[in-house]
């Protein structure tokens, strides 16, 4: 849950904004703009000069690694949880990988300037920053670990749960083309694996909308990988 704080701070949506204390989120407000993002959005490409952070509130980004040949593979998602652009604060303004729109909603942006020179005055923020990279390194490690040692399946229902856990409906606008996409597989093999989970009644897949009908089952069925990131989560964020 997002940790409630006093008016009129507390209508901040996004997580690690949230927890912060009432002086640090004044300061930071005036640089916060609420901008809608589309689903299919390049908010940074791989080596772009980066000038802006997101903070996500109900949208959903993907962090897409870019091969020579053109194809990708997801290395990590942030929700409302997290912020997207981290090299700004860890000391560079490029990153070796593409940002791009997984679930449509709003982020607040807010300009590198703006976010180094509240980090470098240390406190609430900088510790939640980088207590939120150690995280997300967590997921990029346990990514690249899955990809190459579980089934399609797995992958799959590890990718949806990360998904969910960052929605505020158990609805996700997704093809299968587009999974595939992230997950650098097949999407012959993404088909199979969500028509099989269809089958059971995990999910229901209509018209590009991927609906979770039974959460217990569908994390019975996930390898190992989703626990020990939500774990990490909820051990530096909660």
């Amino acid at each position: 849950m997002i940790p409630t704080l006093p008016q009129p701070v507390n209508t901040i949506e996004n997580r690690l904004l949230a927890a912060l204390p009432e002086a640090s989120l004044t300061r930071l407000r005036p640089h916060l703009e609420l901008v809608p993002l589309k689903l299919g959005q390049i908010l940074y490409e791989s080596g772009g000069r980066m000038t802006h952070v997101y903070f996500p509130t109900n949208s959903i980004i993907s962090l897409l690694y870019l091969m020579e040949n053109g194809t990708t593979a997801e290395i990590g998602v942030t929700g409302y949880e997290g912020v997207v652009g981290i090299a700004l604060f860890m000391g560079g303004d490029t990153t070796p990988n593409r940002a791009v729109v997984q679930s449509a909603g709003d982020a607040y942006k807010m300009k590198a300037k703006a976010l180094q020179a509240e980090f470098v005055m240390g406190g609430a923020f900088q510790q939640l920053l980088l207590r939120y990279t150690q995280a997300l390194i967590t997921q990029i490690s346990q990514t690249a670990v899955c990809n190459r040692l579980h089934s399609v399946e797995q992958q799959l229902c590890r990718w949806l749960l990360l998904s969910y856990d960052r929605l505020h409906s158990n609805k996700l606008v997704m093809t299968h083309t587009l999974i595939a996409n992230m997950l650098g597989v097949r999407r012959e093999g993404i088909t199979i694996a969500a028509r099989h989970l269809q089958q059971e009644r995990v999910i229901s897949y209509v018209r590009g909308t991927i609906t979770l009908l039974d959460r217990p089952e569908l994390e019975a069925r996930v390898c190992e990988c989703y626990q020990v990131v939500k774990n990490e989560y909820d051990r530096l964020l909660s």
